[in-house]
């Protein structure tokens, strides 16, 4: 009978072996192994808490559902700790950090102890996650604390619903119904963020509408930061630097101009007086046609300060974005943000944080890391990545992020000599930053899944678990992720694994080999157009970054070109400025290299990058056979879903070699190395295919 019971639990739990991805890596189904079911059982019967607030009654929540799903039971709370399994305990630990937790466990009774519920609520989590990965519950001693202060999602999402660079549906707020009904999606949506130790999230886009600070939309900002606050969650808005004009009446929006001061504490005023624990606001200034205080003959740092003198009396935070760059088709947008920020190196506010992309350019598939991150030895600045894969594919390709992450955050800035990476720079270690912070573009969106892609979920899961701990490695991330996702056989495992570990390399190639970038379609941000010289500014075509001729590829930025490569410190300086030893991949970042270059390979610059397009579709095709052995081992409806967007993928990938190859070889005038052979569309077919494309 017992077994007939664990049966249909498992059948419940899992959907008849369908899954629609909405769980995320939240995924409580029933432990197959018996043996380890019955180990873990005896320590979770019981459960007691010495804390009784929001966050109390979520933390027994979450392991009530964790205990019912993976186990076939659920834990019955105790008043009296000495009569329970599991204690949580609020109460002093070694590490002070407000989140940080620590977990011991003896033959009878595992012990989460935390300086706040908060913490708490990260040790259950973390307690959780050993369970369905299937770890031992014995003799745990574990002490955890964040090393980045605020770990953040960034939500490009707008009130009319639509998400700017978003490809998984419409924005999950829904604005109509609020504040008087709370979608159910925002208690999972603050669980799944809770899981993985994200602390605040940014509502709306960076493009801000000024109505998101309007009494209207507060309330409804309210009704949200009311369900996240118990899963340790602060909210925080985007602002348009022009609101006192749109939405004071104000003649002006100069950041020194007195009314202007005295409406944005008012405001802020407002805004504290709703939402006592709001995080604070983000600013996209003199960007990309944004307002701006040079709008008005002041810089940057007026602004910024203007309005962190306003959020300083709520302990509120200014997040700048360091993402601008001007009109100038002889210069250099690589260098653009460290000419603006530089020099303002000390003159912030204590509360303002400089928001830096993890490159210099924007989120392209692989860039050197922004120069700022070993230059602002005085402010704090935080590391922007994209979830959302704007240039990595939308949501038809799978590129699991982390190798990405990781690369950039072990990068070393040589700021302090060798040793100072950019980890050690954004978690405060080397300059003493006092605020920290970690900030990832989110690619979440009403599609049931959450992100269009099914294995798009694991770069969200990434951002967390990263911005934890930094030197968590991308293979510890994935195994983790597929275990808690999937739930499959060893082998299956490792399959996946595999397949996520090289999806950012095999995408590099068919689309960026060397270092090309920013060929991508103009505006819509998808597929190839190497070809494209006239776009309402230069420095969104093609022919500006990737400078091909009849000489060669690349966009020199050595001290023979621009110079911008001038802005790293020596030891980083060195390793891009040398054509003969520059790493491969960077090499058209920093050289206009000759097409008969000799790598180190021996190959010349044109045989690789073109050896690069047609293995990059080979790898492609590769990873449809590999998905394919994966068939009865997962969920169907998941197996489908990939199994779709691979033969997708492997179409665009094929768009993407030969487009690149037959516009290239109009310059290079070489021929396609052997044993590859020259593709069979004209280059007039190949550009065709963008009018195709562009209405997705």
């Amino acid at each position: 009978m017992r077994i007939i019971i664990l049966l249909l639990l498992s059948m419940i739990s899992f959907g008849s072996f369908a899954d629609d991805g909405y769980r995320l890596w939240l995924k409580y189904d029933l432990i197959k192994n018996e043996t380890l079911r019955k180990n873990y059982a005896q320590k979770l019967t019981t459960v007691s808490t010495n804390f009784s607030d929001e966050t109390a009654k979520v933390t027994i929540s979450e392991i009530q559902k964790a205990t019912s799903g993976l186990l076939g039971f659920t834990s019955k709370t105790m008043t009296s700790a000495s009569q329970a399994n599991l204690v949580l305990k609020v109460g002093s630990i070694a590490n002070k950090n407000a989140e940080a937790f620590e977990i011991i466990s003896s033959k009878n009774q595992i012990n989460i102890t935390a300086n706040t519920s908060k913490g708490v609520l990260y040790g259950v989590f973390e307690l959780i996650r050993r369970m369905q990965t299937l770890a031992s519950l014995e003799n745990i001693k574990i002490a955890s604390a964040p090393k980045i202060q605020l770990r953040m999602l960034n939500h490009w999402d707008n009130n009319n619903g639509t998400i700017e660079r978003g490809y998984a549906g419409m924005s999950m707020w829904k604005w109509y119904e609020l504040p008087e009904r709370i979608d159910p999606r925002y208690i999972d949506y603050a669980r799944a963020n809770a899981s993985i130790g994200i602390n605040g999230t940014v509502l709306n886009n960076v493009n801000a509408s000024a109505r998101f600070i309007t009494s209207e939309y507060l309330g409804k900002v309210k009704a949200l930061a009311d369900v996240f606050r118990p899963y340790g969650i602060k909210v925080f808005l985007s602002v348009n630097f022009a609101s006192p004009k749109i939405l004071g009446g104000l003649k002006t929006a100069d950041p020194l101009d007195p009314e202007v001061k005295q409406w944005w504490k008012n405001k802020a005023d407002e805004v504290y007086k709703l939402i006592p624990d709001f995080g604070g606001f983000v600013v996209k200034a003199n960007s990309e046609g944004e307002p701006g205080p040079m709008d008005f003959g002041r810089t940057h740092k007026d602004g910024a300060n203007m309005l962190a003198e306003a959020m300083a009396p709520h302990n509120g935070l200014i997040i700048w974005r360091a993402f601008v760059y001007n009109f100038d088709p002889k210069g250099d947008r690589f260098a653009a943000a460290y000419n603006e920020f530089k020099r303002f190196d000390g003159e912030f506010h204590a509360n303002i944080i400089i928001q830096v992309k993890n490159g210099p350019i924007d989120f392209q598939v692989r860039e050197p890391i922004s120069p700022l991150f070993g230059a602002m030895e005085k402010t704090p600045v935080s590391m922007e990545f994209q979830l959302t894969q704007e240039y990595l594919g939308w949501a038809t390709h799978w590129v699991y992020e982390a190798p990405m992450f990781e690369e950039v955050l072990k990068t070393d800035t040589y700021a302090k000599g060798q040793g100072s990476t950019v980890a050690k720079v954004i978690d405060g270690q080397l300059f003493k930053y006092p605020l920290t912070s970690m900030i990832g573009v989110a690619n979440t969106g009403s599609d049931r899944n959450w992100t269009g892609h099914p294995m798009a979920q694991a770069n969200w899961y990434t951002l967390g678990r990263m911005a934890w701990n930094h030197e968590i490695t991308s293979a510890q991330i994935a195994d983790e992720w597929v275990k808690m996702t999937f739930r499959t056989d060893a082998k299956s495992t490792e399959t996946i694994k595999k397949l996520m570990l090289e999806s950012r390399e095999i995408y590099t190639n068919y689309t960026n080999p060397l270092g090309v970038h920013h060929v991508m379609g103009e505006s819509h941000h998808f597929g190839p157009e190497p070809w494209v010289e006239k776009a309402p500014r230069p420095d969104w075509t093609a022919l500006y970054y990737h400078r091909a001729d009849s000489i060669g590829i690349g966009f020199d930025r050595t001290e023979k070109g621009s110079n911008s490569v001038a802005q790293y410190h020596l030891g980083l300086r060195n390793k891009y400025s040398d054509i003969n030893t520059i790493q491969p991949e960077f090499l058209l970042w920093f050289h206009h290299a000759p097409w008969t270059h000799k790598l180190q390979n021996g190959k010349t610059v044109w045989d690789e990058m073109v050896t690069r397009y047609y293995e990059g579709v080979k790898s492609a095709e590769n990873m449809q056979k590999d998905w394919a052995s994966l068939k009865g081992k997962i969920d169907s409806e998941t197996f489908e879903n990939v199994e779709a967007r691979l033969k997708t993928q492997l179409k665009e990938a094929l768009w993407w070699r030969d487009a690149s190859v037959v516009y290239f070889q109009k310059y290079s005038k070489m021929p396609v190395p052997s044993p590859y052979q020259k593709p069979t569309r004209t280059f007039e077919e190949l550009k065709s295919l963008v009018d195709v494309y562009h209405v997705r």
